[in-house]
């Protein structure tokens, strides 16, 4: 058997465990983790000389890494926000009294945060915003499953919403400008459609009472407006700096950190506790990097360095080859690409994507991509991590979803396409 085909069937083997996550009960970054590293062991029988293969590893691995440094420093901002209870005071712009009104409050917030946060940070912030407003399952669940299809929308047309808008970006196959403006009409579209078709189901024609507010901290509002703001801030410190953006994000990351511990300090200060309470203190800074989810993070350094090394192997472009050799239209296999994301992971498929096509900056295909792996994978609960944590954190069969809520985000998602396809 030769290499190469050792290191498909390993791909092949190791995406199948990992698609399988939940049955096999074993955590999805072990065998993302075994296949690259297993990968890249018969990559270096394959290329003799030691020096050029350590060269192209290290290339990839740079490449990845500004991904994941990214990823790190957002996941460390959002968690400070969490830490002052920034997310809580969210719940009192909530002032309608409808199921109907609601769910469009829901999906509005979902769709404006994960643009900012990213979808899956999204998703759990408003999940646990509605288990304090919505106290009926059934109504909790219709609010969830139209958060999962908002927060994916939103992240698709932001360079920062979602991880492979991200690759994107940081790829160089998209400008964060250009992406907004390709993207957000059919993004809009992507849950409006499904917002608009409702009106017309039974449990949204209801009212509903509030009937629990949660309190905050102090400083709650405040750290929340600055923390999104910081996030927000680095696509312009890329443009006027012209570092990659994981600098800017790590920028922002010292500059938040500092306003963190001023003002938990003061915080201390002016409590009443004693001298021994103040030594054992945890500030913001170290607390949020210890909430930092390093599985996910290592499964993308998995995921993103096997597909790194197909793409030395040159099988990703041979694949790309054979794809548009068939007679098969790119519009087409991206579109289909959308709706595999909803069976499949995203991150995988943007990333065998990025090195099918050689395209400029900006072409189409790459804002298409973005659209299609952001959005389809609404079409399934299993089909995103925003679905995948609705379904543990509100017990949301795949049944139910699939019957309730695959219908409308399936309408959604080839609405948002025709509209991309139109523009």
């Amino acid at each position: 058997m030769s290499v190469t085909l050792l290191i498909v069937l390993i791909f092949i083997i190791g995406y199948t465990a990992i698609t399988l996550e939940h049955t096999l009960k074993i955590d999805k970054l072990i065998p993302a983790l075994l296949m690259m590293v297993l990968s890249w062991a018969l990559i270096a029988m394959v290329i003799p000389i030691k020096e050029y293969t350590n060269e192209i590893l290290l290339h990839h691995f740079g490449k990845t890494s500004e991904i994941l440094i990214f990823l790190m420093g957002a996941m460390a901002i959002v968690e400070m926000i969490d830490y002052f209870d920034g997310f809580n005071s969210v719940q009192r712009l909530i002032n309608v009294k409808t199921n109907y009104g609601l769910l469009w409050v829901i999906s509005i917030l979902a769709f404006v945060l994960s643009a900012v946060i990213d979808n899956l940070t999204a998703t759990i912030v408003l999940i646990s915003i509605l288990r304090k407003l919505v106290k009926v399952k059934e109504l909790r669940q219709w609010m969830v499953g139209f958060a999962v299809i908002s927060a994916n929308a939103g992240g698709a047309w932001s360079p920062i919403g979602d991880v492979t808008t991200t690759m994107l970006w940081i790829g160089g196959k998209v400008s964060a400008m250009k992406l907004i403006e390709h993207l957000l009409i059919p993004a809009l579209l992507t849950i409006v459609i499904p917002l608009l078709i409702a009106k017309r189901i039974p449990i949204f024609k209801g009212r509903f009472e509030i009937t629990e507010v949660q309190k905050t901290q102090k400083n709650a509002g405040f750290v929340l407006v600055t923390g999104l703001f910081l996030i927000i801030l680095v696509p312009v410190f890329k443009t006027v700096t012209h570092l990659p953006p994981y600098m800017g994000m790590l920028f922002s990351l010292a500059i938040f950190a500092l306003i963190g511990e001023i003002l938990s300090k003061r915080q201390l200060n002016l409590s009443s506790i004693d001298e021994k309470n103040k030594a054992d203190h945890v500030g913001p800074t170290l607390k949020s990097l210890s909430k930092i989810e390093m599985p996910s993070i290592l499964f993308f350094l998995g995921i993103l360095m096997t597909v790194a090394g197909l793409e030395t192997m040159g099988l990703i472009e041979q694949f790309g080859e054979y794809i548009l050799s068939t007679g098969i239209s790119k519009e087409l296999y991206i579109s289909l690409l959308g709706i595999g994301s909803a069976i499949v992971d995203n991150v995988p498929l943007v990333a065998a994507s990025m090195g099918m096509f050689k395209d400029a900056m900006d072409a189409d295909s790459w804002h298409m991509i973005a659209f299609a792996a952001g959005t389809g994978g609404s079409i399934l609960i299993i089909g995103s991590a925003a679905g995948v944590v609705a379904m543990g954190m509100e017990q949301i069969a795949f049944g139910w979803y699939l019957k309730r809520i695959a219908p409308l985000a399936l309408i959604g998602y080839l609405s948002g396409l025709t509209a991309f396809l139109f523009l």
